[in-house]
This record gives C-alpha cells, structure tokens and sequence, in this order.
C-alpha cells in the first residue's frame, strides 16, 4: 500500500511539474530564422523587391542569403528586421508582400507582427 501511494505522489509531482515547466526562451538565431520561415511559408502572396515580384520561397532565399552575407551585423532579430528584411541595400526601395486578395502590407509591419507574436509566446 506503502508503495501505491509513493507511486501516485511520485506521478503527481511529475505531472505537475510538468504543466509549470516554462518554455525555453528562442534564441536571437532562432527568431530571424522564424522569421523568415514565416514568410516561405506563406501561400499564395508575392514579395516585391527591385521592381520584381517574387515566391514566398524565393524571397525566404534571399533573405537567407543576406543574413549570411551580413555576419555579425545582425545580432538580433530586430537588426534583421531593420538593417535586412524591410527593404532593398541596393535600392534603399521597400520591400512588400502582396497577397493574393491584392492587399499590400510592407515587409516591415509583416516582420515586425510576427516578431511580436514569437516575442509573445509563452
């Protein structure tokens, strides 16, 4: 009986450790790189960059390959979102996605919503 009852309390502590473990924080890496997965995984938008329109997995490309490009001048999502994925280095033109409705948002409301929804999460 002795044993049934350590065991019962032994689950019930597990358990309800459990439910109050809190998430681990995503990294600054971690955050850019969901960032940009939110936009490839978009469906049926176009990314405008330099004149052109773009897949959702091209742009995801591009903004991959920026970030690489730019080594350790982004450190955060922010920087990301700032010196990165708003707008073009070449042309200083902002970037924007356009979906399929024909609603326009720049890239850098996008950006900056999802990172308060990844900023919010528990």
């Amino acid at each position: 009986m002795r044993l049934k009852i350590a065991l019962f309390l032994v689950i019930l502590f597990s358990l309800s450790v459990a439910a109050f473990a809190t998430k681990k924080p995503l990294t600054e890496k971690e955050k850019i790189e969901a960032l940009i997965k939110s936009v490839e995984n978009l469906k049926d938008v176009k990314f405008y960059r330099n004149g052109s329109y773009h897949s959702a997995k091209d742009a995801a490309e591009h903004l991959r390959m920026k970030w690489e490009k730019a080594g350790s001048k982004v450190k955060t999502a922010k920087d990301f979102i700032y010196k990165l994925a708003t707008k073009s280095s070449i042309t200083g033109e902002a970037y924007k996605i356009v979906y399929a409705n024909g609603k326009e948002i720049t890239a850098s409301k996008f950006f900056y919503g999802e990172l308060n929804k990844l900023n919010s999460e528990p």
